[in-house]
This record gives C-alpha cells, sequence and structure tokens, in this order.
C-alpha cells in the first residue's frame, strides 16, 4: 500500500510537509481550475510533482457532469470530455481516476463544523432531519429508475475508453450515503447498490475509491466489505464516523466504530497495493476559527493520521 496525501495542484508548505513525512506518493484535487482535464495541464501537473520528488497517482477531481447524472441534452458533450480525461491520464502516466456520480449541488453535504472531540479540536458532523428542511433541489422528481439508467448509459461510454488507457476507474460512494437528499435519489449508497454497479460492467478498470467511513456509515462491516470487493478496490479513504448514514460525527481515526487494525488486515489479505490516503481529520488547536482551515482537511489532523496509518501498516506487515 501506498499512503499518500491530497495536495493543491501546486507546490506549497503541503509539499514540503508530505515529504518530511517520507511520502512519494500524491492525490491532486484542481478545486475548480478550468479546463485541467486537458493534457497539458496534466503533465506539467505531473511533472511538477515529479520535480518535487511525488509521482501523481491519483486524480480526485471530476469535470462538470450534472447533465450527464440528470440524463439532460448535452450529456455527451460532457461524457466527451471524461473520456478525453481518461486518454490523456493514460498518456502522462497518472493511473487512478476518483469520481462521484452524485449530482454535485447535492454532493457531500454537513451540518456540522464545529462538534467538540477530545481536547477540543472540532469535527464535522451531519444530520439528515435538519438537512432536509432546505428546499428541495431543482432536479428532485427525477426517479431512481432513471438515475440508473443514466449511469449505465455514462459506463456503457467510459469503461472502454479506460481500460483502452490504462486508468482505474475508482467510483466514491455518495457522501451522506442516505437513499435521497432533497428529492434526489442517491444510488451509491449500499452495499448492494455498490455491487449491482460494479456488475453493471464487469472489467478490473471499473472499480471504487473505498471511503471506508461511508461504508461504516451505511451500517457495513468495513472488514467484510473490503474482503467482498477485493481487486476492485483502486484507491482508498482512510477515516470512520460515530453514528448511521442519518445521523454521524467525524471521528479521530481510532476512535470511531470501525476496527482500524482489522481494515489495514484487510487490505493486506486481498492484495491491494494502491494508493491510501487519510480524510475528514478533525481541526486541532490554531485550527479551530480559521477561515482558510477546510474542515476535512487540515495540516495537524493528517499528519496525527499520517503516523497512525504508518503504525498500522507497520504492524500488519510484521504479522
Amino acid at each position: 500500500m501506498d499512503t499518500t496525501w491530497m495536495l493543491p495542484p501546486r507546490p506549497d508548505r503541503r509539499w514540503t510537509i508530505a515529504r518530511q513525512l517520507g511520502l512519494s506518493t500524491a492525490v491532486v484535487r484542481f478545486w475548480g481550475e478550468e479546463e485541467w482535464w486537458t493534457y497539458d495541464s496534466l503533465l506539467r501537473t505531473r511533472n511538477r510533482f515529479a520535480d518535487h520528488g511525488l509521482s501523481l497517482d491519483v486524480v480526485e477531481d471530476r469535470p462538470p457532469m450534472t447533465r450527464t447524472v440528470l440524463g439532460e441534452a448535452g450529456r455527451d458533450e460532457e461524457i466527451a470530455t471524461v473520456k478525453r480525461l481518461l486518454r490523456n491520464m493514460g498518456e502522462v502516466g497518472i493511473d487512478v481516476y476518483c469520481w462521484v456520480w452524485t449530482e454535485n449541488p447535492v454532493g457531500v453535504l454537513r451540518t456540522s463544523d464545529s462538534v467538540r472531540l477530545r481536547g477540543d479540536s472540532r469535527t464535522t458532523a451531519y444530520d439528515h432531519a435538519q438537512s432536509e428542511r432546505a428546499p428541495e433541489h431543482p432536479a428532485a422528481g427525477i426517479s431512481e429508475a432513471e438515475l440508473w439508467e443514466n449511469l449505465d448509459y455514462f459506463l456503457e461510454e467510459v469503461v472502454p475508453v479506460a481500460e483502452e488507457a490504462g486508468v482505474k476507474l475508482a467510483l466514491h460512494p455518495d457522501d451522506p450515503p442516505v437513499e435521497s437528499v432533497r428529492g434526489v435519489p442517491r444510488l451509491v449508497n449500499s452495499v448492494e447498490n455498490v455491487q449491482r454497479i460494479l456488475d453493471l460492467h464487469d472489467s478490473p478498470n471499473h472499480g471504487l475509491t473505498f471511503c471506508q467511513g461511508n461504508f461504516s456509515a451505511m451500517g457495513a462491516d468495513v472488514p467484510e466489505a473490503i474482503r467482498r470487493f477485493g481487486d476492485r478496490i483502486h484507491f482508498v479513504h482512510f477515516r470512520d464516523v460515530e453514528g448511521t448514514a442519518e445521523e454521524f460525527v467525524e471521528t479521530w481515526h481510532e476512535e470511531g466504530q470501525t476496527d482500524m487494525l482489522a481494515a489495514m488486515e484487510a487490505y493486506r489479505d486481498v492484495g491491494f497495493d494502491g494508493p491510501i490516503r487519510p480524510d475528514h481529520v478533525p481541526r486541532m488547536l490554531g485550527e479551530e476559527d480559521r477561515e482558510d482551515a477546510m474542515s476535512g482537511y487540515t495540516d495537524t489532523g493528517r499528519l496525527f493520521a499520517i503516523g497512525y496509518m504508518k503504525g498500522l501498516l507497520e504492524r500488519v506487515d510484521g504479522e
């Protein structure tokens, strides 16, 4: 397994911290940069990382796909952009594409970012009842069956391209993994639905970003689910929660409801050797009220998480 970290596309202090932690691989997210999926943009980004001693292994982002998800006119143009991205990733040597199917405006949702944990650290939480008091989403009314049909159409188009390009599609679960959000159904919200999605196109290039916090919130036995999906896991988000899909708090990595050592052992047992990164850490001292400290991605908590993960990996490798 390659312990890695999500980094911005241009060097900053986090790049240096990653090297000081002994990391040699990176995950990139472009955070809304225009036309980042072009060949030239991806090549420059990969080479920046290489010049800094880091191999860029994962793109964790997505060009606009609202029309694709909703099955609207213009989806073929959106899908053509995804195909171009996959081909470009293959050409520059980036192996994994982490993507989501959820309609963007109702993507990752949290209803609080200041729940107190140990030592007055702060974390995020979700309360579905509170979230559902918001107005319905403009796409409310689309049926679950329509979303399944639209997803099948998308996969029929892109899986062969991923195979040709040598890129692994790594679908991230819905977050939160509830049945619907503000009138829009969700599909990637249970172990059974994840299996159904993988079965739609049985290809080694069509797999998962195994986000442990989401599977935990689904009520899944996380180590058992890792063993179930086995070689279809292409990328891992190592995190945990306390609670259910309808109401949960994100925890310190060793204080949630998942046996994290058992999870690491399961990855070893299925032969997972891909990128694994910490996700959604609490804000620590000095980060509690900073406007530029993005909840879940602050540096100090991620330092703790990397150390914790390295310790688990050393234990597992020594067994």
